[in-house]
């Protein structure tokens, strides 16, 4: 994994391996699998800084996707190793965040997709933007990672 050209120093990673179930008709894996992936590392790193859906609901808030965006940049097939990364790239600390991804196959390092969430934060009750609570701004905040050029 020394290998790998992360897009951003220190990701938080998850590792996969594409099964039976998320090949598709072309015989590589769909590219709603790679959306249900970036969830499950996206959801994986928060629950590791102790945002879990517990404590969402204790606070009555919780991170929700606004905007999501991919880029899928080459097909993985059948038992392919992959590695998931996120970073929080971008927060104001208020209301909103930047999540990134990039997926790699382990085998060749090369990098298969990238993207972004926007994420906004919401009271869970109503539904309705809030701001963040200081255990938002101090988890996420504290893995915030610099993309300044």
């Amino acid at each position: 994994m020394n290998d790998i050209e992360w897009d951003y120093p220190n990701p938080y990673t998850v590792e996969v391996t594409v099964a039976e179930e998320d090949i598709d008709g072309l015989n590589h894996a769909n590219n709603a699998v790679y959306v249900k992936w970036c969830e499950m590392a996206g959801w994986a790193h928060s629950c590791d800084l102790g945002l879990d859906i517990e404590a969402y609901r204790e606070l009555d808030r919780a991170m929700a996707i606004q905007k999501a965006e991919y880029e899928y940049l080459q097909a993985t097939l059948l038992n392919e190793e992959l590695l998931v990364a996120t970073w929080i790239t971008e927060s104001d600390g208020k209301l909103s965040m930047i999540r990134r991804f990039q997926i790699v196959r382990i085998s060749d390092g090369a990098t298969v997709l990238r993207g972004q969430w926007k994420v906004v934060c919401i009271e869970m009750s109503s539904g309705r933007p809030r701001r963040m609570p200081p255990e938002f701004r101090d988890g996420y905040g504290a893995v915030l990672v610099d993309v300044a050029p």
